[in-house]
Formats: structure tokens, sequence, C-alpha cells
């Protein structure tokens, strides 16, 4: 089936961090790359809104975009939210699970397609996996539970061996390069029945393990060029996404 309109909500993962655009600043991301697709197929009337802000954690994005979603009526609707929850230590993830559902329950009456993410593993690359990943697991969980109560469309990236790949993220290790989204963008729509450029979900090259030392030190320059500024940020109450607004606040056609 085609869609005349699709909205995408969520947090960097939607908003497109880090593939930066190649026609101007900002990002680009999966969810572009998907609404550009779609829109060759339905034509000049199709509508694409992007809601998503980078650091919202969950409450955020379902009271800031949930309810601008729902007001533009749209035929499709991607979701992607908790991720930035799992990472913060006093998250309970089975009362996130219980959020989410509510949330897909409410996007679905509407009569909209939705479209939902199961996340691919992060723990090969960020401290704290011990404490990350049974969080990560219980969310993958109810996400694939919730689509299928209520008969959403499921994109498994967890189950996507190719993003243990460095090459498909960027260099902060927590948000997908340009290949990375890519490779979301042709799995989204291979879920909704729709033929990517096979190129997206073409398996790069891995690349050679650095040795021992080596990945030592790039560990130390990552600690502090990325994880000391997050942890800042959160001891002061600060966010990546303050004062940053939606790319695409409402539905409008895609640009050439």
């Amino acid at each position: 089936m085609g869609w005349r309109s699709f909205v995408a909500v969520g947090d960097s993962f939607t908003e497109g961090l880090d593939d930066p655009h190649p026609r101007g600043p900002g990002f680009r991301g999966w969810a572009d790359l998907v609404a550009a697709r779609l829109a060759a197929g339905a034509g000049p009337d199709f509508g694409y809104a992007n809601l998503a802000v980078r650091g919202r954690l969950f409450d955020g994005v379902v009271t800031e975009q949930v309810p601008a979603a729902l007001a533009m009526r749209p035929e499709l609707i991607s979701f992607a939210a908790g991720g930035n929850d799992v990472l913060r230590r006093q998250c309970d993830p089975y009362a996130l699970v219980e959020r989410f559902d509510r949330v897909i329950g409410e996007l679905r009456a509407t009569g909209a397609d939705v479209v939902l993410f199961r996340f691919a593993d992060l723990t090969a690359r960020l401290p704290g996996s011990r404490f990350l990943a049974p969080r990560v697991a219980v969310l993958n969980r109810g996400v694939g539970e919730a689509a299928e109560r209520y008969g959403a469309r499921l994109v498994d990236l967890s189950g996507d061996a190719e993003f243990a790949n460095p090459v498909l993220w960027s260099a902060d290790r927590l948000h997908l390069s340009t290949l990375g989204h890519r490779r979301v963008a042709g799995h989204v729509l291979r879920a909704l029945d729709v033929e990517p450029d096979p190129q997206w979900l073409d398996a790069p090259a891995r690349p050679e393990p650095a040795p021992w030392l080596a990945a030592r030190r790039a560990d130390l320059r990552w600690a502090g060029t990325h994880l000391l500024p997050w942890l800042k940020r959160r001891l002061t109450g600060r966010s990546s996404g303050d004062n940053v607004s939606p790319k695409r606040p409402g539905l409008s056609p895609i640009a050439d």
C-alpha cells in the first residue's frame, strides 16, 4: 500500500545524528531517506514531518511530539523512544515498557500504520554494559510485544548482526553513521513492503581489530571527547537537545 503522509517521532536516532545532510547544514538520517522513497511512489501530494529532537527522554517525546503528530492525522507514524532513558541508572525498564505500550495503543487507535524498532546492541562499544544490556533487552522485548498486540510494523535492528560493525556507527559510538542510517532505512522500507536501494543493505567491510594499546588510546580519546561531556550534561541537568527544534515541524512535500 502507499501512504500520503508520514510523521517521524523520537530522539537523535530519528532526527538523523550523525548523518550530515549532503545538500546543506543539519542532519539527514534514515527517516528522511524513507520519506524520499515513499514520496517517489506517492507523488507530489506526499507530506513528511520529522518531530524528533536529540536527547529527548521517553516522556518528553510523548508529551511534546505525540500530540503534534496526532494532530496532523498522518497515515504512517514511526515511533522510536526510550533509548536515552535506558542509559540512565535510575531507569525502570518495566515501567518504561508499560508506558510504551499505552502510547502505541493510542497511535494505532487513529488508524495510522506505526513503525517500531528493536534497538541494535550498543553494549560492545559503551561502558556499563552489565547495567545497560538487561534494560535494552526488556525494552526490546516490550517493543516486540506491542508490535504484535497492536499490529504495528516491527524493524528488528537487534537481529541484524551487521550492526556490530563499527563502520555503521559514528565516532561517538552511540549514533549511527551515514552507512548506518542507510541500513536502517533499508530495513524500514522492507518492513513497509517497499523495495529500498539495494546498496543500503550491503554489508560494508569491517576494519581490522586495532592492537590492544592502540585500542586503549582510542578509548581514552573517546572518553575525553564524548563520554565526559555527556556526564557533565547529566550532572548539570542539561541536554544535547536544549534549544533544538524539530527540523520538519509540519507536513510538507519532499524537496527534489
